[in-house]
């Protein structure tokens, strides 16, 4: 495999820094690929140097009005939910899912692996190199397998959380009764899924975690029995938690605990776990969870989607919460789109009751809201973190090569090309020219490269159209 070289890069945000400390961007900057690994960063007149030491003359591509960055990490997801976008438009989460579970009742594994191909697709050409799934209900003949095999023919970075439901509504929980799955069969899948496709090594495609669904759809044995086993093999963990106060209310009359202090008597507190969304954690909680070093999927399309309410992301980051994004199921944000949630995140933090003290907290040094950086810290940085690895996230010599460059030479950036970076967050979200996973181009001139979309799509909406129809 020939090395690889980027050259001419208009502006390179390399996110290497420290969140407070950001590294400055390099102008007219290259980088070295070699394998599946950066080899060298730096200014393109020292690239020439850089090459002698090279068996082979580099594969080149001039990225000449380029911005690149490193491959977005999304950190939640339901992939099948592409097949069910612009349902229960305007019902919040739990009248949601009552409207979409007897839809969801009729997949089936062609069904997972076409939604996982037209999920990740979007993802890819928005930016993302890395995608978490959340798959939780398994009718019929699905299996986390199918997303896996989906990822591995696209050519994504995936980690695959294999999610469960075992409190039916016949024992006080939301789902129906046939969504859920025995427990001691959902154990044994999730120890065949780790033993099958979990990849330990450094630069892994495929990771697997445990994802018992919700507090009102897993028993507390169910949450205990799937913690012990994948500390047992050494996989993360994953759950929805404080999402919403209808879920806070459901804790509070099953378990006479709040959310989080019933994750930790279920033994789902550490390094190992994140949750999604987050909405409803307070003070005391985030300063909790900061100093036991979990992670937290932030969700804000779909969070406003469902009026779940705005997670405290300000908060969690002054208290050392690791903080991602997460795109979250396509029928509760009804797309994918990474580079999106990174403007929403920015965004929705300044609307808060403390938003009107923003530009006064400013002045005063204090930040209360977000800032361009931080929102691609928390798309990069922040979710490697979450899913933690050590090998991505950002553009530095020895990790993985997974990077996306955005031509600049647009009209939705007209004017805004003093400052790029701001430009690729406040301005108007569009899709890539340009991206690697692994060291393989996934994405050349806004085109992806290892899929023939349109039948694809076709295939997609036929399933879906079969799905919401009942046929």
């Amino acid at each position: 495999m020939r090395p690889v070289l980027l050259s001419h890069i208009h502006t390179l945000i390399t996110m290497s820094g420290a969140l407070a400390q950001p590294a400055p961007p390099l102008r007219d900057a290259a980088v070295l690929i070699e394998g599946n690994r950066i080899l060298w960063v730096g200014p393109q007149h020292e690239a020439e140097t850089q090459l002698r030491n090279l068996p082979a003359r580099p594969i080149e591509h001039n990225l000449r009005d380029h911005i690149v960055l490193p491959g977005l990490v999304n950190t939640h997801h339901h992939l099948y939910q592409t097949l069910t976008r612009c349902l229960a438009q305007d019902s919040g989460l739990f009248n949601w899912l009552k409207t979409l579970y007897p839809i969801w009742l009729r997949l089936t594994s062609k069904a997972i692996y076409t939604s996982a191909l037209v999920g990740m697709a979007e993802l890819m050409l928005s930016g993302c190199t890395t995608t978490s799934d959340h798959l939780y209900l398994y009718p019929n003949d699905c299996r986390i397998d199918d997303e896996i095999e989906a990822a591995k023919a696209i050519g994504m970075r995936f980690h695959a959380t294999r999610g469960s439901m075992s409190l039916g509504e016949s024992q006080g929980g939301l789902p129906p009764d046939a969504a859920t799955e025995r427990e001691d069969a959902i154990l044994r899948d999730s120890q065949r899924a780790i033993e099958t496709y979990h990849d330990r090594a450094w630069g892994a495609m495929v990771r697997v975690a445990l994802a018992p669904c919700s507090p009102f759809s897993v028993t507390p044995d169910l949450m205990r029995e799937s913690a012990r086993l994948a500390r047992s093999y050494g996989v993360m963990l994953h759950t929805h938690l404080a999402e919403t106060r209808d879920e806070e209310a459901f804790c509070l009359a099953r378990f006479g605990q709040r959310p989080l202090d019933y994750a930790e008597e279920v033994e789902w507190l550490g390094s190992d776990v994140w949750y999604a969304h987050g909405v409803h954690f307070n003070t005391h909680d985030v300063h909790r969870m900061g100093a036991c070093g979990c992670g937290v999927a932030h969700c804000p399309t779909s969070n406003m989607r469902l009026a779940s309410g705005i997670a405290p992301v300000r908060l969690m980051l002054n208290a050392g919460v690791k903080v991602g994004l997460g795109v979250d199921g396509s029928a509760s944000n009804d797309g994918n789109h990474m580079l999106l949630e990174a403007r929403q995140a920015l965004l929705l933090q300044r609307v808060t009751d403390e938003s009107f003290a923003l530009y006064d907290a400013h002045r005063a040094g204090e930040r209360r809201a977000i800032s361009a950086y931080e929102a691609l810290w928390l798309a990069t940085r922040g979710g490697a973190a979450v899913l933690g690895r050590d090998d991505i996230g950002q553009i530095t010599p020895g990790y993985c090569a997974d990077l996306i460059a955005i031509n600049l030479n647009r009209l939705e950036y007209a004017g805004a090309l003093h400052d790029p970076l701001a430009a690729v967050v406040f301005c108007a979200p569009r899709g890539v020219d340009f991206s690697m996973i692994n060291g393989h181009v996934m994405i050349q001139h806004g085109q992806l490269t290892t899929l023939d979309l349109a039948p694809v799509v076709e295939q997609h909406n036929a399933i879906s159209q079969a799905l919401i129809n009942g046929d």
